[in-house]
């Protein structure tokens, strides 16, 4: 989430979880996740500023990058919670919860796609 108390929860939660990935899988995170090194050896989250200093040009913009290509999936995240499945405890059968993440998905794509046939 993009909410401080928030993050450490979504680590926790992740860590819980037992879900890995594939090593060839890359994973960006956000401040949040500080550690996740230990457990996915390719991710990438950004450099925190350390205590009383400051962050150098070279992380400030490592982190700008890493930040522009980040808000592509923050954007997808916030389109899912409007539906709720991603905003609230899904109550439901555990079972049907991919197939209606992925029909949800399916309407966001679908959108995307008219709104980039409208333009060309």
């Amino acid at each position: 989430t993009a909410h401080g108390k928030g993050r450490e929860h979504d680590f926790r939660i992740f860590k819980n979880s037992k879900v890995r990935l594939r090593k060839d899988i890359k994973c960006l995170g956000d401040k949040g996740y500080q550690g996740i090194q230990k457990l996915h050896s390719n991710s990438q989250i950004p450099k925190k500023k350390p205590r009383g200093g400051k962050l150098t040009c070279e992380d400030k913009k490592s982190n700008q990058k890493l930040a522009k290509i980040r808000v592509l999936g923050e954007h997808v995240n916030r389109k899912l919670k409007i539906f709720k499945i991603l905003s609230l405890t899904y109550r439901n059968r555990r079972k049907r919860f991919s197939l209606r993440f992925n029909l949800i998905a399916a309407l966001y794509n679908y959108e995307l796609h008219l709104s980039q046939t409208e333009f060309t």
